[in-house]
């Protein structure tokens, strides 16, 4: 049946009207994907966190979101992350001032330029009370008051990396947001903030300034307190996966991860400029034919690390199959683990393994053989004799771009590095490249790999070692 025009009009009148309170209470219709959702989560278990994530994914409206949460007291029913039970002090900004009311500002309050629009962010429009503005940046706000559902009120302040760490000296806050990466001695001046309170110090970002000190505090030490969760392109589900081809396609090469994979510009390039998905492989049980062996870098300070290699000699195809790495652990905690991978393996080791360690004066490699481990006698080289690392990282290359080199893909730690190894004024960084180093002399000494022995009795006598656990998991 046909609306008569009033019975339109009126339709019209309240559809516009709750047009307007839904724009005026947004964070009561937040609904957020599977990865805003974790990041959530994980603030009732980390401290600190990191969003890394491509652009425009949805990062700065997940902290504003939660941001929001904390100053009001509104917290859905499917809410799991950290929650307060009174009134909060946040602050929150960006690089500059500009960038903080375009960002933050907008997320949280409304449209900057358009006053009448102040109350359609994320902060439900009738729980702001008061705001002062910030002189010399129009439409800028210096704070804002917000009602809380507890009893009085939640204050936010805004603030900007280009003032300096004093501007981050406040007092003793409940919370602090950094949209877009801070410089080291801001955001140790947010941490510091909120020490008395223990309340979550939040990270919303794309790393395009590669790997600073903040995002590899995050991405590399390993902490109780802090969590990095990773979010990309394929994780925003406002796009159509052909929508997500062509804004992959429109940036440039060098920044193309960073943008949609959030996985920081490195330097003057990735020494394995290769996709994570072309090497990663499910794991497998290794045939009892292909021969294996296991290498070892070094370390103390940085990580000890070791990864074994299973050959297929037949497609000339090198697979890496399991992967160690620890920092500050003796060589008798390592060799525990090492073990358990095969007794009777092979092991390849570098150059450093000839030092004599400080305290027992027993050079390193030969203590690791005195605990079990089947030391080669002499430090991995090539057949020629020469054991130069751009050889050796060529020659993974290649292998890596002719499909010879492949990585189980539940080694978490493996990919990290591979990620994240990259040149500086063309050189090698050697930082955060154990697990790397130990690959790297794996497939320089894969002519001493050796297939798993096995038990064979003859007239009652036993010959071999006896048959080891099946190679891989």
């Amino acid at each position: 049946m046909a609306l008569s025009w009033d019975e339109e009009r009126r339709l019209a009148a309240m559809l516009k009207e709750e047009e307007r309170r839904k724009s005026r209470n947004r964070l009561q219709y937040y609904r957020p994907y599977k990865k805003q959702i974790e990041f959530h989560a994980a603030g009732a278990t980390y401290r600190e966190r990191l969003f890394r994530a491509s652009n425009q994914s949805g990062k700065t409206l997940a902290g504003g979101a939660e941001v929001a949460m904390h100053l009001s007291g509104r917290y859905p029913e499917w809410w799991d992350g950290k929650r307060f039970d009174r009134p909060v002090r946040f602050m929150a900004g960006s690089e500059s001032a500009e960038l903080t009311r375009k960002g933050v500002q907008r997320i949280l309050v409304g449209t900057p330029e358009d006053r009448a629009a102040w109350g359609t962010g994320m902060i439900p429009g009738d729980c702001i009370i008061d705001h002062s503005s910030r002189s010399g940046v129009a439409d800028a706000l210096a704070s804002i008051t917000v009602k809380s559902e507890f009893g009085g009120n939640s204050s936010l302040q805004f603030a900007s990396y280009d003032q300096g760490r004093s501007k981050w000296q406040a007092e003793t806050l409940d919370g602090v947001w950094f949209d877009e990466e801070p410089p080291s001695d801001v955001y140790s001046e947010g941490v510091t903030r909120t020490n008395t309170t223990m309340g979550p110090v939040i990270l919303t970002l794309t790393p395009l300034m590669g790997m600073s000190e903040v995002v590899r505090r995050f991405m590399t030490e390993e902490s109780p307190d802090r969590c990095d969760i990773n979010m990309t392109i394929e994780d925003a589900e406002h796009y159509t996966p052909e929508e997500r081809v062509r804004i992959i396609a429109s940036y440039p090469e060098h920044e193309r991860d960073a943008r949609t994979k959030g996985i920081p510009i490195l330097g003057s390039g990735r020494i394995f400029p290769v996709t994570q998905e072309s090497i990663s492989v499910g794991a497998f049980y290794i045939p009892d034919h292909w021969p294996v062996i296991g290498a070892i870098d070094f370390g103390w300070d940085h990580p000890t690390a070791a990864v074994r290699h299973a050959w297929d000699r037949d497609g000339d195809c090198i697979y890496v199959t399991h992967a160690h790495r620890l920092s500050r652990a003796t060589p008798v905690i390592h060799a525990a683990t090492l073990k358990a991978w095969g007794a009777w393996l092979p092991w390849v080791w570098p150059h450093d393994g000839l030092q004599h360690d400080k305290g027992s004066g027993e050079q390193i490699a030969s203590q690791y053989r005195d605990l079990g481990l089947g030391m080669c006698k002499e430090r991995v080289m090539f057949e020629d004799g020469t054991n130069g690392v751009e050889a050796g990282l060529s020659d993974m290359l290649t292998r890596m771009q002719t499909g010879r080199f492949k990585v189980f893909s539940h080694l978490s730690e493996w990919f990290e590095e591979f990620l994240l190894y990259h040149r500086k004024d063309g050189r090698v960084v050697k930082e955060y490249d154990d697990l790397i180093s130990a690959s790297r002399y794996g497939v320089m000494g894969k002519r001493f790999a050796t297939t798993k022995p096995v038990r064979r009795v003859y007239a009652g006598a036993s010959y071999g070692a006896p048959r080891d656990s099946v190679v891989g998991i």
